[in-house]
């Protein structure tokens, strides 16, 4: 009898344990949810690099629409080598607007369809297109971090814990990498990254990624020490607006 109520007591502490350590992570994926439903929302991203690679902040904003239109300004650091530096990095600011599987980027020549930006040889274009392909809101991307975080906790409205490996590495490439014929495309190495959320009404507001790394660039190590900011505004007050000449790239 002692045994039953033993092996009982231990099952019962067992299951508590495990909610216990599921509740943050549940929370998130939540208030992830609840903004995801929202009709529409906008966003502000700033990430700050103090690494020996590059240092300063560089700002993006964008905007969403449920099943409607996701638009996106961002800068887009591309690696070049420079008289006065082993390695420098190149800024180009992309415009793009999608819905699901069809989108258009502004370039130099004004508004392009993904496929035609892809089309062509590797630029800021070509590159920023398959980065808006592949890009996802922050309702997703917070979702997502929620199952790749080690040791959630909870204090009043804000989550925390630690990314693992290749979570924090996906914060230092584009995505687009060797496999895609990208040259020069950095090695990373020893990534170790953390992440905070701040929820507001039972709605994701912010969360933060700090993530720190070695990367190898064009046979040249650098550290790596970047913290992404990611605040949600407007909710419910925005609205995407079409040029007529992207809206007719939208393919």
């Amino acid at each position: 009898m002692k045994k039953h109520i033993l092996f009982g007591t231990l099952a019962l502490l067992a299951g508590s344990l495990l909610a216990a350590d599921s509740a943050p992570k549940d929370g998130v994926a939540a208030a992830a949810k609840k903004l995801a439903g929202k009709d529409n929302y906008a966003w502000k991203r700033t990430t700050e690099d103090a690494g020996g690679g590059r240092s300063g902040s560089r700002t993006s904003e964008g905007k969403v629409e449920k099943d409607g239109y996701l638009w996106l300004s961002m800068t887009l650091s591309t690696p070049r080598r420079s008289p006065d530096m082993p390695v420098a990095m190149r800024d180009n600011t992309i415009e793009a607007i999608k819905k699901g599987e069809k989108g258009t980027i502004k370039t130099a020549d004004g508004w392009q369809s993904f496929s035609e930006a892809t089309s062509g040889g590797l630029g800021p274009a070509s590159i920023g297109a398959r980065l808006v392909q592949n890009f996802k809101a922050p309702a997703a991307e917070a979702e997502e971090f929620a199952d790749k975080v080690q040791g959630f906790k909870k204090d009043g409205d804000v989550y925390s814990g630690e990314l693992t490996e290749e979570a924090a590495k996906s914060q230092l490439i584009t995505g687009v990498g060797r496999r895609r014929g990208v040259p020069n495309a950095p090695e990373i190495s020893g990534a170790k990254g953390w992440v905070e959320f701040w929820v507001k009404d039972g709605v994701l507001a912010k969360y933060e990624i700090k993530v720190q790394a070695k990367m190898s660039i064009m046979g040249n190590e650098i550290d790596v020490d970047r913290t992404i900011t990611i605040e949600i505004k407007d909710v419910g007050s925005t609205k995407v607006q079409v040029p007529d000449d992207a809206m007719k790239k939208m393919s």
